[in-house]
């Protein structure tokens, strides 16, 4: 196994950003490294610069649309689309909502709608018509860009023309009347349907083929100069835990650290990054767009929406130098190659990627370094509201660092670990506590929610704007993180706290479980019990049975202390999940509730 995990050290050990040396910390508060600078420029300005000089390499390519965009042609297109939105009565400043899946549209509105200073508002594609009626209204939104389908994972597309009348009631009218939505000027519909809905008689929307096909394909000009510490992207939080907040993020935030997170997986004009996470969502559209395009490299959609074959047939087609995933779309992927049914062959290529969304069980780090040959694997953690990311490994940290940690902090990023409830105290090194973090990434509030902001957001004595993520980590003498679980799914079991993600370590090597998922379910004797939330192997080998509940207790009970081991286990086929695949914990808690309810059986 050593011999596979070996790192290619791929930069010299004296670059600035990564000292080979550096003083051991006593306190839990680290900061990142000073080099390199910032970026002061706006999107926009970084982009021209990229196609300057990197116009005849590709820059996006849409497998499922069989279409390609060099980024000299995404320039072009994003600029005739800019002035088509200049058109229609977009300006600097307006919030335009765009549910889409990944494909070359949204990659050209990305732009567009930055060129312009205009603000890009990603929305789920599952959201409902009153989703994004609220969405809309929340925002007071000038315009909607959506698809005429949706498409979601393991599911057929969807047709849009219900939802959208619950938006309008009258999509024939020549007029758009919204009454639900008195902000919105504009609906811009895209076919992406493949002739299974005929768009012509929605005289309400505006045709995404009216909008692109300007001539003048030259820079557009924005209503008043832009400044790269404006708002440019409104992202709603994915709603693990409570309802999505909107997270303000500028120019500034998110092109360096998309910028920073190419730095540290070494990218270059040459790679090729596969990306199957969502552009809606921080991660394919920042860690995956925003990263790529700050360093000339090729992005892949696979599909509009997750899907495990198309993926890995993806990296095998163009030869992809790197793939993403959060922990879900791995073991999915991983699942297709066990059971034989995609080739085991083409992955050669890869070497490096993202594994992030949720904690990263050190057992699928193993699997992926071996099957997938993604030995230059980076781990990378944040939230939304970081722009996202804070802290991340290199691809030749240690392999203990880069299985067990989420690495350090990215330049320009300052973090402690504090009492989560005394956040002045910070907490020593390897204390587990609540990881708060400064610096550019932090976003500049949640959009009209001044109470939900001051929640989040502490200044400190010394007048730093400090994040507070609740998340449970600790911080290390050398400064790297570990993230031990959330704040609130600490399960505290008669006055001991019990972090879930140990016992799904535990579990995760048992060759029969597919997927766990630990959560705490309430108790009168205990306050709460441990509960195992177990996805069972497809296909096992001859003469294996499948697991059963007391196999699972055996395992744990056999690796770690007594009160460890899960008091229920539930076998589930699946997880309910956020649209980025990260799981609902809470709606775990709630299906645990119910079923002990449905049998009789209390906690």
């Amino acid at each position: 196994m050593r011999a596979l995990l070996r790192p290619r050290p791929r930069w010299p050990a004296t670059l600035p950003h990564l000292p080979l040396r550096r003083s051991l910390l006593t306190q839990a508060r680290a900061k990142g490294p000073l080099d390199p600078p910032l970026l002061e420029e706006t999107i926009g300005e970084n982009f021209a610069r990229i196609v300057s000089a990197h116009g005849d390499r590709n820059a996006v390519i849409s497998s499922h649309q069989n279409k390609r965009l060099t980024y000299h042609q995404l320039d072009l297109d994003s600029n005739v689309l800019a002035r088509g939105l200049q058109s229609l009565g977009v300006e600097k400043g307006d919030r335009v909502c765009v549910s889409l899946g990944n494909n070359l549209e949204f990659a050209t509105i990305t732009y567009a709608l930055f060129k312009l200073g205009a603000i890009l508002v990603p929305l789920n594609p599952a959201f409902t018509a009153s989703q994004i009626v609220s969405a809309l209204n929340h925002l007071s939104a000038s315009h909607l860009v959506i698809g005429t389908e949706t498409n979601l994972p393991y599911k057929p597309p969807r047709s849009n023309v219900s939802l959208l009348e619950g938006i309008v009631p009258d999509l024939k009218s020549s007029t758009l009347t919204a009454e639900g939505s008195p902000s919105l000027k504009k609906i811009i519909l895209f076919d992406n349907s493949a002739g299974r809905i005929d768009p012509q008689p929605f005289r309400a929307t505006t045709p995404w083929t009216s909008v692109s096909r300007d001539a003048d394909s030259s820079p557009p000009t924005p209503t008043s100069a832009l400044s790269n510490h404006e708002i440019v992207n409104i992202q709603f939080t994915s709603g693990t835990t409570s309802m999505p907040k909107a997270a303000c993020l500028s120019h500034r935030s998110i092109l360096n650290n998309g910028n920073q997170i190419g730095d540290r997986m070494l990218l270059t004009p040459e790679d090729i990054v596969c990306c199957p996470p969502p552009l809606f969502h921080c991660f394919g559209c920042i860690l995956g767009y925003m990263a790529t395009a700050t360093h000339g490299s090729a992005i892949v959609f696979p599909t509009e929406a997750f899907n495990p074959l198309a993926s890995l047939k993806a990296v095998q087609e163009e030869k992809a130098t790197a793939l993403y995933g959060v922990p879900t779309m791995f073991l999915a992927e991983l699942e297709l190659i066990n059971d034989e049914k995609i080739a085991y062959e083409g992955f050669q290529y890869l070497r490096t990627g993202i594994a992030a969304g949720s904690s990263i069980p050190a057992e699928l780090m193993r699997k992926l370094h071996k099957t997938l040959n993604l030995t230059e694997l980076t781990i990378c953690y944040g939230m939304t509201e970081t722009s996202p990311v804070s802290a991340m490994t290199t691809t030749d940290d240690p392999i203990e660092k880069r299985i067990n940690t989420v690495g350090r902090l990215l330049p320009h990023v300052e973090a402690k670990v504090v009492d989560p409830f005394d956040h002045d105290r910070i907490l020593n090194v390897g204390e587990r506590g609540e990881l708060a973090v400064n610096g550019y990434l932090v976003m500049k509030e949640y959009w009209g929610q001044p109470e939900k902001t001051a929640e989040a957001m502490k200044t400190d004595q010394e007048g730093k704007v400090w994040m507070h993520t609740g998340d449970e980590a600790s911080l290390d003498e050398d400064g790297y993180v570990s993230i031990t679980g959330r704040i609130k799914d600490l399960i505290i079991r008669g006055g001991e706290n019990i972090h879930p993600l140990e016992i799904e370590n535990c579990l995760f090597a048992h060759d029969k479980i597919a997927e766990v998922s630990v959560v705490g379910l309430p108790d009168e004797r205990y306050g709460e019990v441990v509960a195992a939330f177990v996805v069972k192997r497809h296909h096992l080998p001859p003469g294996e049975k499948d697991i059963t509940p007391e196999e699972v207790r055996s395992w744990v009970k056999e690796r770690m202390s007594h009160h460890l081991v899960p008091k229920f286990v539930f076998f589930v086929d699946e997880y309910p999940k956020t649209a980025s695949g990260k799981i609902q914990k809470f709606k775990l808690r709630e299906m645990g509730v119910q079923l002990l309810k449905e049998t009789g059986t209390s906690a």
